[in-house]
């Protein structure tokens, strides 16, 4: 009777979400989504666990070619790498430019006291960064100076835009590390964005709408489009048209209603990858999340053919992939997954990132794997550590309890960190499944960390 618990327990926590949240791990917020060479790169926040509070302390990137398993990259930057930074690392985004990536975040500033907005520049869409300055790109002292983003003309002029409840718009010099000229502040109307600042709101007036901060500048169909939070608290996701970053604008409506995702802001980011358009958003909807534990999830959509954005609404589906993981003829790495249940990731210096906080009953997964037209039996090789009795890591097809491929039995190695490689004989399988990293061991004490993995065939 205790296994047949344990199984439905099992499978109950498998079918709790669908696709989205796209990371199970840690709490994700304020998605940045962005497309480097033929992969997507989402840059998020991070929100601490049982915060109480928007405690945020760092960065970190997701990577994806397929829209179905997502990369951990870990921590690209933190508030530490920014001297001048003591606190609240919010909402950023990133942007390639001649090789180099830059990345632009709003921190506390130790300078003057208000929030800031910093560069940081990297070789490497996954870092590491380092500030580009050494000091702000941007401090007035002012708590507005929040959420910046981004966006490169066709002609090559880049904007950048930020602010709460104010919108600040710029224009970049080619360094893309300074201003041509100051930054300056947007008007915000009724006609532009629903209702004028709240300064300026009459205290009975009634409005379509109201811009609240999280600005998303980019084009569409020759028109420049600013998405926004909106509506105060809760937030929903409105957008306004322009024919210049600096306007005037006009309100054309609501792309994603409040409605129950267990956050009450919200966030988004959009872009287009591989001849699909996504909608990028934050929720509460992992477990133990909530308005200050935030999980970033993401929706496909068309846009109209004059380019307005249809109406989003959030899902627990998500999207669905647009190709196929091949495990063969590679080093995967365990931090690549479509979803998960209880584990970690953690980064080292030499090892990179790697699967952490494993305990039993806890599974990883990958979606659309591609064992090929032919099943032949292999060997699968692991790399794993563990400072205490080890256990045993099962590769099963479709399900937590589906078809075991293979199981390869994990045993003290000494350290958390002193890694060892371990093989099994891996049953023949062909066609696309999806495949089940299920770990088991000891009830109770972590088991192992879990860094990589190989499918050979004989």
């Amino acid at each position: 009777m205790r296994m047949i618990i344990a199984a439905a327990a099992l499978a109950a926590s498998a079918c709790a979400f669908g696709e989205n949240p796209i990371v199970h791990t840690w709490f994700t917020t304020d998605p940045a989504p962005m497309v480097s060479g033929d992969r997507l790169y989402v840059y998020t926040g991070h929100d601490d666990d049982g915060a109480d509070f928007f405690w945020m302390n760092e960065w970190r990137v997701y990577s994806t070619d397929d829209m179905a398993n997502w990369t951990d990259h870990g921590t690209i930057i933190d508030l530490g790498d920014f001297t001048w930074a003591d606190d609240r690392a919010w909402a950023p985004q990133a942007v390639e430019r001649d090789g180099k990536f830059y990345f632009y975040v709003p921190a506390h500033s130790s300078l003057t006291g208000g929030m800031a907005i910093g560069v940081a520049v990297a070789d490497n869409p996954t870092g590491p960064f380092r500030d580009a300055l050494g000091k702000p790109l941007f401090d007035d002292g002012s708590w507005d100076n929040i959420d910046p983003t981004v966006f490169i003309d066709d002609d090559g002029q880049a904007y950048l835009a930020w602010g709460n409840p104010t919108i600040h718009m710029a224009r970049l010099n080619d360094d893309m590390v300074s201003f041509k000229e100051d930054p300056v502040l947007l008007d915000i109307t009724e006609e532009g964005f629903g209702a004028p600042m709240l300064r300026d709101q009459k205290v009975k007036g009634k409005y379509k709408d109201c811009y609240t901060e999280g600005p998303w500048l980019t084009k569409r169909n020759g028109r420049y489009q600013l998405l926004y939070a909106a509506g105060g608290i809760p937030e929903h996701i409105s957008y306004s048209e322009a024919a210049s970053p600096f306007g005037p604008w006009k309100y054309k409506g609501i792309i994603m209603p409040n409605q129950d995702t267990g956050s009450f802001t919200n966030h988004c980011g959009v872009v287009d990858y591989k001849g699909h358009s996504y909608f990028f958003y934050h929720t509460g909807k992992l477990p133990g999340g909530g308005g200050f534990g935030r999980s970033v999830a993401v929706e496909e959509f068309e846009y109209g053919k004059d380019g307005s954005f249809p109406t989003i609404m959030a899902t627990d589906k998500g999207v669905e992939p647009i190709g196929v993981y091949s495990p063969y003829g590679r080093r995967n790495q365990a931090e690549t997954m479509a979803s998960s249940h209880g584990v970690k990731t953690e980064p080292n210096a030499k090892t990179g990132v790697y699967v952490s906080e494993v305990h039993n009953g806890d599974w990883t997964r990958l979606r659309n794997v591609d064992f090929g037209s032919e099943a032949k039996a292999g060997k699968l090789k692991v790399k794993a550590a563990s400072a205490l009795q080890g256990g045993v890591i099962e590769l099963r097809a479709d399900s937590i309890g589906g078809r075991l491929v293979a199981s390869v039995s994990v045993p003290d190695t000494g350290g958390w960190e002193e890694w060892g490689e371990f093989v099994a004989e891996a049953a023949p399988i062909s066609g696309v499944h999806d495949v089940y990293f299920v770990f088991k061991g000891m009830k109770g004490p972590k088991l192992f960390n879990f860094d990589w993995w190989e499918l050979k065939r004989d």
